[in-house]
């Protein structure tokens, strides 16, 4: 049996309501396609442990879940903010240039110049387009001061994705 590597899909959020139900940020490319992959499973003190999901709805503009076994608000709030995860196996191929957020993640960001600007920690959506964000390197002193570069994925600024070598090529000025 194929060994089953978990990726990040989302994140649980605030309790809801009083019976046990959670808000949902999701980070699929749509955000209800998160309830499209099962089971999930949640991240808990460093562990992946699978997570039955009762039931969802939209709620203003919130996505909400029920989970099975989390029945109250108590047992819910030990889940708020808690990584989902799903089986990566059931993620659909990408065409060419296109990657998952989770295979960006810990890439080293390269400028055009040959600085190294650190290691992708986390991207975000920004509504026009998404954000790396890029941790300098923690080891050596970053010559600009920087501890932190948000970077726009956008065509203009990054050049070349080489995930073999878990490197990311930008036209990116370090000072930034």
């Amino acid at each position: 049996m194929e060994q089953q590597k978990i990726g990040v899909v989302g994140k649980l959020g605030s309790t809801y309501g009083i019976r046990g139900w959670l808000r949902v940020y999701s980070s699929t490319e749509y955000a209800e396609s998160i309830f499209d992959y099962q089971p999930w499973f949640l991240k808990i003190k460093n562990q992946w442990q699978p997570a039955e999901i009762e039931g969802w709805r939209h709620h203003s503009q919130d996505l909400i879940v029920k989970l099975k076994g989390v029945d109250d608000r108590e047992q819910a709030q030990t889940l708020a903010n808690i990584e989902i995860g799903v089986d990566l196996n059931q993620l659909p191929e990408l065409e060419d240039g296109d990657y998952y957020w989770h295979d960006l993640i810990d890439c080293e960001v390269i400028n055009l110049q040959g600085y190294h600007m650190g290691k992708v920690t986390e991207l975000m959506e920004t509504g026009s387009n998404d954000v790396l964000v890029v941790n300098a390197n923690t080891n050596t002193k970053d010559a600009f001061g920087k501890q932190e570069r948000l970077i726009p994925y956008i065509d203009t600024v990054v050049k070349r994705v080489d995930l073999s070598t878990k490197v990311i090529e930008v036209d990116w000025d370090a000072g930034f």
